[in-house]
């Protein structure tokens, strides 16, 4: 890593001086400039295409880009973390989530751990599982196949298996009903006791160290929602646990054999690979499964030995970087054009501001550039009605990834070409825009006035020069959606290191965390709030007198 802040490095100088230097450049112009720009200016990997053509940049804002990732040391870093170094600094881990998805034959110990062969134990563990469940041979108290699978996590082991499972639907098993709880909102677990049967329900409880305090509530709940129906003995057949503390697990009620276990060098933000995707396992079958897994691996094959110029994450993640630092853009829109995809704005809200969200550097200096934009976004035809607007015509650059699969996962007809036909006019006119004597031209044609035609001129006229990429696969597929994943993944790996941040650690989540302790034991009790600001112990005072809320 530079020994400079990156503000005083030579290549991030050079990028701001070519930046500079080509701040008016316009889109229109660099495409009718180069009839060879598309082809110049995308990519195929692991089953992805890449298009970054649309994004204000030429060959050599790429090769500067380039010179800038290898003063920070990307290849470096990144050789590190696939050989399991403990690159996560403040926790002093590894970060290994690549292993998880690695071939059984890709040897990898650490220290005295054989990483591959403890992984594909687990694997092994859910396939045996999987098929019990999804077979009907895993029965309820009364005898019955299970119908219902209740997800109980938060955070990565909420987020990343519910995407998995709407996103991959139309491979689940037909008798199999997915739900997902993670929200300590009583309203949450409440909605989902309300329609599933207690004697033919099966609760994953998902917790590393069975201790998470909204994980457990939760389950806690679940467990007597149960008990009303079933017995403790019959606890075994309708909870399985995803975590390491056997004699936790033990005293809950759950057998230790249907305990899946993952590793501390495993972050939640990356861990659906693993035993956290237990509940996508089951819904689209171990088979799917695995197929998800190797589309990851196929991507982390191509980020790992591919060189940064031609290499999908590392463009992806240094585009990023050009139009966060040097062309000021503060949020990135994921605009998914496939319906199956609507949680994957949401799991990489995530992946990237928990991850590159620091305003520290490895070191522990504060850093002197802006990091990780927001991450934010829906459906593609669904937010041209909704946000559009300001991605097109607000006074802020914000950059657009749209995503689509060249071929639906459904049989009716019409639907795709009017979605394709969506997402691909969509990129042009943020590329394009609308001059002004363009607007003129189309009004003319309507025999508008000259006065009403100048009164409308600036109303219909579009700025463009926004920049997006656009990353099609051929189907969403399991291997597909791995793919896609893994690409963000690394995007933010590379990210983490220009900027210079622990991208592992979420220091900034546990804050919160220790208050609520706190706040939680002052609404339930009689005692009065001292140590808060007026603010805080006003609003405890009002939950407390509200005879509605029940502590």
């Amino acid at each position: 890593m530079p020994s400079l802040a990156l503000s005083d490095t030579a290549s991030f100088r050079a990028l701001q001086h070519h930046s500079t230097q080509t701040k008016d450049r316009q889109l229109r112009r660099l495409f009718s400039q180069d009839p060879t720009r598309f082809s110049s200016f995308s990519l195929e990997a692991a089953g992805l295409f890449l298009d970054y053509s649309k994004n204000i940049l030429d060959h050599t804002t790429l090769q500067l880009l380039a010179d800038l990732a290898r003063e920070c040391g990307i290849e470096t870093q990144r050789e590190a973390m696939f050989c399991g170094e403990k690159i996560n600094s403040t926790e002093q881990r590894a970060v290994l989530h690549t292993a998880l998805r690695a071939p059984r034959n890709q040897a990898l110990h650490i220290g005295e751990q054989n990483v591959s062969a403890d992984v594909h134990a687990v694997l092994d563990h859910m396939n045996a599982f999987t098929k019990r469940v999804r077979d009907g041979e895993w029965k309820g108290y009364t005898g019955k196949a299970i119908t219902d699978i209740v997800n109980i996590g938060i955070g990565g082991s909420d987020l990343g298996p519910k995407m998995v499972c709407h996103a991959l639907r139309s491979y689940a098993h037909p008798r199999l009903t997915m739900h997902f709880v993670s929200n300590v909102d009583g309203h949450d677990m409440d909605a989902v006791l309300s329609t599933t049967p207690p004697d033919t329900t099966l609760f994953i409880v998902v917790s590393k160290t069975f201790t998470t305090l909204e994980t457990l509530l939760n389950a806690q709940s679940a467990r007597a929602w149960f008990l009303q129906q079933g017995t403790e003995d019959d606890l075994a057949q309708h909870f399985v646990a995803v975590s390491t503390n056997t004699e936790a697990v033990k005293t809950f009620g759950i057998d230790p054999a249907n305990m899946f276990p993952f590793w501390d060098w495993v972050g939640g933000r990356y861990s659906v690979w693993s035993a956290v995707g237990l509940a996508a396992a089951l819904s689209i079958g171990f088979e799917h499964f695995s197929d998800f897994l190797a589309g990851a691996h196929a991507m982390d094959e191509h980020f790992r030995h591919a060189s940064l110029e031609s290499n999908m994450p590392v463009l992806l993640g240094l585009i990023g970087v050009w139009n966060r630092n040097f062309l000021g853009c503060s949020s990135l829109s994921i605009a998914a054009y496939h319906q199956d995809l609507s949680k994957f704005p949401a799991y990489l809200q995530q992946l990237e501001m928990e991850s590159n969200g620091k305003r520290v550097m490895r070191e522990g200096a504060a850093i002197d550039i802006e990091t990780c934009p927001v991450i934010w976004g829906d459906c593609g035809t669904n937010g041209q009605h909704a946000y559009f607007q300001l991605l097109h015509q607000g006074t802020d650059i914000i950059p657009i990834d749209f995503i689509a699969a060249l071929k639906p996962s459904h049989h009716l007809p019409g639907h795709h070409a009017a979605l394709l036909a969506n997402c691909f006019a969509q990129s042009e006119a943020f590329m394009r825009g609308k001059t002004a004597d363009e607007v003129r031209a189309d009004l003319q044609k309507t025999g508008v006035s000259n006065d009403a035609i100048e009164n409308m001129v600036p109303h219909k006229t579009f700025p463009g020069n926004r920049p997006s990429n656009t990353i099609l696969m051929d189907s969403l597929t399991p291997a597909a959606l791995g793919a896609l994943i893994a690409l963000y993944e690394h995007k933010t790996f590379v990210q983490g290191i220009v900027w210079n941040v622990n991208s592992f650690d979420q220091w900034g989540v546990e804050l919160g965390k220790v208050l609520a302790r706190t706040i939680q034991s002052e609404l339930i009790a009689e005692s009065r709030p001292e140590n808060h600001d007026s603010s805080t112990n006003g609003l405890i005072a009002r939950a407390k007198a509200a005879t509605v809320l029940h502590f």
